[in-house]
């Protein structure tokens, strides 16, 4: 069976160019891509003009299951995902329980596997309970299928676990997902700490806690050689520490969100607990330097952060109300406003949204080159609306862009050549 695709502006992060071409699909897998004369195929999809690019990989979404099941399931998250152009999402491991056993992880490979029409991988837990004070079994979640270990926001503060950890890590050559933060100057802080946290009367924490946690792995990184990928990088502060521990040859990436990317700590208003994210949302010159930081290539990665959280947990006063939003769905619009703006190109977007994503976890997929899964996503880029969060696919529905103008749409998203929507 093969499928074309022609007339489409082709995204091809590895290359950096966008070229309008054609596209051939066979047995599930990119064929050949050209400009020129398109050859014979069974099925033909005129792109209209309309952007062809490699599906996203999203590292560290949160599905309900288990423990929170009415936030969001599988099924729920992976029409999310397909809608938003996600063909690739990497389960975080803070569910309720934690996903810190073999047995654990088997269940939520089962009901992905059950559940889901995207790819769906998951990271496990990197300590017992994502408590930072047993380390679990790493050897055997590896075996068990877990492509990463994260104790996600629950910094582990035992220096000697956490050595220990990435010792045993880089043993195995597993990769390990940290949030850098300093975690007791940031305990209970709901803002980033400056004039507007102090108007607003809110618990706040400074930049530099990000700082002083990435300094800390870093130096941990140092003494193990342990492969690491930091989850958020949000301020400026951060960025030569990152810079230095690459050019020093450490084997680090970075990651930040889509929202700390596109949102900064004024838009929490008058106490909007839709816009309350951890880390918390921070200044315009720490949101413009780290969109810099993408562009550079110097942060690697882009995610959704997908955190659904129901109505009871976010209609809370803003110190209370829980940390998070959903973000499949809008993942690529929001994203696209970087574009617009002029601070990315399209090609370098999807490097952050899917080619380095891609490359970290080791995967062939996030590129339009031959032999690479046909897992894609066709797009308008200009595709004006206005996001109506009832509409979102997601059990959950606590999105910070919820009446907003937006620009891009997908029109369909497929998985090794097979529509998942549109």
């Amino acid at each position: 069976m093969k499928t074309l695709f022609t007339n489409a502006r082709l995204i091809d992060p590895e290359a950096q160019t966008e070229i309008t071409g054609w596209l051939l699909v066979e047995n599930g897998k990119i064929a050949a891509t050209g400009r020129n004369e398109p050859p014979q195929a069974d099925e033909i999809t005129d792109g209209k003009g309309l952007c062809l690019a490699p599906g996203i990989v999203d590292i560290g979404v949160k599905v309900g299951e288990p423990g929170e099941r009415h936030k969001e399931s599988y099924a729920s998250a992976a029409r999310a995902a397909a809608a938003g152009g996600v063909t690739t999402m990497v389960i975080r491991p803070d569910t309720s329980p934690a996903i810190d056993t073999p047995e654990a992880l088997e269940f939520v490979k089962r009901r992905a596997n059950e559940d889901s029409a995207v790819n769906v991988l998951h990271l496990a837990a990197l300590t017992k309970g994502r408590e930072g004070r047993e380390m679990t079994e790493l050897g055997f979640l590896l075996d068990a299928g877990a492509v990463g270990f994260s104790d996600c926001d629950a910094v582990v503060t035992n220096t000697k676990v956490f050595q220990r950890a990435l010792t045993y890590a880089r043993s195995l050559g597993a990769l390990v997902i940290a949030h850098p933060q300093e975690p007791i100057l940031s305990a209970g802080a709901a803002v980033t700490s400056g004039k507007f946290a102090t108007l607003r009367g809110l618990p706040a924490v400074s930049p530099m806690a990000e700082r002083m946690g990435l300094d800390r792995d870093i130096a941990l990184l140092e003494m193990t050689g342990a492969r690491y990928h930091a989850d958020q990088i949000t301020t400026a502060r951060a960025l030569p520490a990152l810079e230095r521990a690459k050019n020093n040859g450490l084997d680090i990436t970075a990651g930040t969100s889509i929202h700390h990317l596109t949102l900064n700590e004024l838009d929490v208003a008058d106490y909007r607990s839709f816009f309350k994210l951890k880390p918390p949302l921070r200044s315009e010159d720490d949101r413009l330097a780290t969109v810099e930081a993408v562009a550079s290539g110097l942060i690697d990665t882009i995610s959704s952060m997908h955190t659904p959280q129901d109505e009871e947990s976010k209609r809370l006063p803003y110190e209370e109300a829980a940390s998070g939003a959903v973000a499949l769905e809008t993942l690529l619009p929001a994203a696209m406003r970087l574009v617009h703006a002029g601070g990315l190109t399209l090609a370098q977007l999807f490097r952050a949204l899917a080619l380095n994503p891609a490359n970290r976890l080791g995967l062939k997929s996030g590129r339009l080159a031959k032999g690479a899964p046909a897992d894609l996503m066709l797009f308008d880029p200009d595709k004006p609306f206005v996001l109506d969060r009832t509409t979102l696919h997601s059990k959950s529905k606590n999105t910070p862009f919820d009446g907003q103008r937006l620009q891009g749409k997908v029109f369909a998203t497929y998985v090794a050549g097979k529509k998942v929507f549109g």
